[in-house]
């Protein structure tokens, strides 16, 4: 049978809404299952109610574990509370904000009764704890959020005083205490009803939409965009990012279409991702079909852009090149950004996931920047995003930020939004298509070839994995090169990956175990071509078996 991947959703594909609401408030977890206990990965706790791992109860315990977190961190200034277009994330949304009335938490919520991209969050934690007296209380926020995952997810995340997602010191802590409220069955947890809640004294709004979008000239080139008449196509899908955009156009005068503002928590519009599933990934060809689609058939377009659902996240489809692979994105915006930005630090440096493209580090190179090279987790940049030495960082799942003209911070979590309007940026400025300047990289660096792919492993053998040392691999060459480095340390921060990474002169492969399968993934490049590409994957998945096995 033919993959339907790229094909428009069909009925049977869809959510059954009233099922995934009725289950949250209905389904109690089983604690003795772990996949039904709270457990934060990277971007917070995600679960979906159908499947007993989102539920009321795991938001209120989760709620009340952060309300307890942050007294004790004595964090006692506003919590800033979102929420993005998934199904449930109204319904948990409501479920912390009476627990967070309940404590006498001052909370302040969208003042347009709308949804709020992760950035947006982050940049009003930043704005109000910069704008505020030295020694006054600091902001913190909540969003809820599954980000890119599918329409019957949940997601839950907590981003303390810096803005960004919080360290695993902070979810570990919260997880435990989660726990254990569940396993006391909820014991110990504040909560009024959400009616009493919204009127609460300590119930506040705030114009999440005017902070973000009326900043956007210190951070971006507008001027420039708007001169040059560059036509900007804007995809929210769906998401968070959707009266964002509107307004980004008018408030400053770009010529921009808003070519998909529906919202609908079931996704029917969608085109199916590689697996045939609803996943709002604006980095998949397929997710991103009709996008991609809509610039072939002659959209008048110079730049496209699609955001997934919390907008933490950036595709860029150019009228000459189509999607543009997110690694490939991240090396021209770099070069640009390090050219073009008079006001960072001369010294700030790059900052990449190891498991991003080889060619930002020949980019590095180029531009005289020291390259930092942190595990995957948007948390490892925001100090450097902070503190202007570290101006950028991305990842290679087409997440990055960057510091504003004058250096200082923007935001310490992914901006989607941000991303996209700088390939327009580039555009007006350079004159040439971001596509067109990752093929003038290449001629100069070389056109590296990028994949990732899994493989079979038990629970036993991923623990393995994220316990080697660089002496447990004994091999001294991987595809026909003299391997350089084995890590099981990120360069850049000394910080463990969880994982290897096996580098030589002209390619590499990073194995990381999943944290919800029963496989581990193989990352991996080459810059000579696709036969030594899948040269590199096979003998990474032959090395890695004989060291876990």
């Amino acid at each position: 049978m033919a993959s339907r991947a790229g094909t428009v959703a069909q009925p049977q594909d869809l959510v059954d809404l009233t099922a995934l609401l009725d289950a949250y408030y209905d389904v109690q977890p089983d604690l003795g299952d772990p996949g039904q206990r709270v457990a934060f990965g990277t971007s917070g706790h995600r679960g979906s109610s159908l499947k007993a791992s989102f539920n009321e109860a795991h938001i209120v315990a989760i709620t009340q574990a952060i309300v307890e977190y942050r007294a004790g961190q004595g964090i006692t200034g506003p919590l800033f509370l979102a929420k993005d277009t998934h199904g449930l994330s109204e319904p948990a949304q409501n479920s912390a904000l009476e627990v967070l009335a309940a404590n006498g938490v001052k909370v302040l919520i969208d003042a347009r009764h709308g949804y709020t991209p992760t950035p947006a969050l982050s940049h009003a934690i930043l704005t109000y704890n910069r704008n505020a007296p030295a020694g006054a209380p600091q902001a913190d926020g909540i969003v809820v959020t599954p980000s890119h995952n599918p329409p019957a997810d949940g997601g839950f995340k907590y981003n303390p005083p810096h803005g960004g997602p919080a360290d695993t010191d902070a979810t570990g802590w919260i997880a435990n205490r989660a726990n254990e409220l569940l396993e006391n069955g909820l014991r110990g947890v504040k909560r009024i009803p959400v009616a009493e809640a919204l009127e609460a004294e300590t119930t506040g709004k705030f114009d999440f939409l005017s902070s973000y979008v009326d900043d956007l000239p210190s951070v971006l080139d507008l001027n420039a965009i708007r001169e040059a008449g560059v036509r900007i196509g804007a995809d929210p899908m769906g998401g968070a990012s959707v009266d964002y955009w509107g307004e980004i156009g008018e408030r400053h005068h770009l010529n921009l279409t808003v070519v998909n503002p529906t919202v609908d928590p079931q996704w029917a519009f969608m085109t199916l991702d590689w697996d045939e599933k609803i996943r709002m990934d604006c980095s998949s060809p397929s997710a991103m079909a009709s996008l991609i689609n809509r610039m072939s058939d002659g959209a008048n377009y110079d730049v496209a852009t699609g955001n997934d659902a919390d907008a933490d996240r950036h595709g860029i489809v150019t009228p000459d090149g189509g999607l543009m692979n997110p690694n490939h994105y991240l090396a021209v915006a770099i070069d640009y950004l390090y050219r073009h930005r008079t006001g960072w630090n001369p010294s700030s440096v790059i900052g990449k996931t190891l498991v991003s493209s080889s060619i930002i580090d020949r980019v590095a190179e180029s531009l005289g920047r020291k390259l930092v090279e942190v595990p995957v987790g948007f948390k490892w940049f925001v100090p450097g995003l902070l503190s202007g030495e570290g101006a950028f960082g991305g990842e290679e799942s087409a997440g990055a930020s960057f510091n504003k003209m004058d250096g200082s911070v923007w935001t310490t979590d992914k901006d989607g939004i941000l991303l996209a309007l700088l390939a327009s940026e580039i555009t007006a400025v350079t004159g040439k298509s971001p596509s067109q300047l990752y093929k003038g990289l290449t001629d100069q660096f070389g056109d590296p070839v990028y994949a990732r792919i899994d493989a079979a492993a038990t629970r036993e053998q991923k623990a393995a994995l994220g316990k080697l040392s660089p002496s447990d691999v004994t091999a001294t060459e991987l595809a026909g090169e003299t391997i350089t480095a084995k890590l099981t340390e990120a360069p850049g921060n000394g910080a463990s990956i969880g994982g290897l990474k096996v580098v030589t002169e002209n390619a590499w492969f990073a194995a990381r175990p999943s944290g919800t399968e029963d496989v581990y993934k193989i990352y991996a490049e080459s810059f000579k071509g696709a036969d030594h590409l899948k040269q590199v994957q096979a003998e990474a998945k032959a090395l890695v078996d004989g060291v876990i096995s």
